[in-house]
């Protein structure tokens, strides 16, 4: 059981540290100020997802992000311990991406995000239109996944549909908090980055959060009238 379970929160960590390295550099090497930059980075955290999933979805799910654990562990596909060695795994392997992805940005003298790829709220109108955008694209990020992992059927296809998911809600959130949709994403650059970021970072902290909680309602109710049907 504990090797199972190391296994599990060691794919974890190596896919968390992937997504913030892959995602959060195409934002600090390449920029989104432009349409074509911000499509790339959009893509590129949706294309980490999809590589992930391929390599440890059948370890751990490929959850790499602590909102999606928390709604497995709602929706009782997950047990209270592997939820939390989920969140820890996760959150290390965040900073582990970030700290790699700080010294190469160090080393090449590059960062056009000017804070390692961090969140942040003044685009949104602030900390309420922040924690509003980032609850929204959560939601709809997360009841995709709940939607498309629970016929095993599709288990083929969804990684496909989860990095493309991820790649939609990047498109629309990118001009607005950088997206977060995952706490540990927003927690690892933030740490490196420092000052405002680590101020703002409890919105994108709780407010995913927020949104894979009210994901995992809406998906009880609809599963519940499609059973009664």
């Amino acid at each position: 059981m504990l090797k199972a379970n190391g296994k599990k929160y060691a794919a974890e960590l190596i896919g968390t540290m992937v997504l913030v390295f892959m995602g959060c550099g195409s934002a600090v090497f390449l920029g989104a100020a432009t349409g074509g930059g911000h499509l790339a980075v959009a893509l590129a955290f949706g294309l980490s997802i999809v590589a992930m999933a391929y390599v440890i979805g059948n370890v751990s799910g490929c959850h790499i992000n602590p909102a999606v654990s928390l709604a497995a562990w709602l929706d009782k596909r997950i047990k209270l311990v592997d939820f939390c060695g989920y969140v820890v795994s996760q959150v290390i392997g965040a900073i582990a991406g970030a700290g790699l992805l700080w010294l190469v940005s160090d080393i090449a003298g590059v960062d056009h995000t000017g804070a390692l790829g961090t969140n942040a709220v003044a685009n949104a109108g602030g900390i309420g239109g922040a924690f509003l955008v980032e609850v929204i694209l959560t939601f709809i990020f997360v009841l995709v996944i709940l939607g498309v992992t629970a016929d095993k059927n599709k288990g083929s296809v969804a990684g496909i549909v989860i990095g493309l998911s991820l790649t939609f809600v990047h498109i629309v959130g990118i001009p607005l908090t950088g997206t977060s949709v995952n706490p540990a994403r927003s927690i690892g650059p933030a740490i490196f980055a420092g000052g405002q970021a680590l101020t703002d970072l409890w919105v994108f902290i709780a407010a995913p959060l927020v949104g894979a909680a009210l994901a995992v309602l809406v998906y009880k109710v609809v599963k519940d009238k499609a059973v009664a049907k």
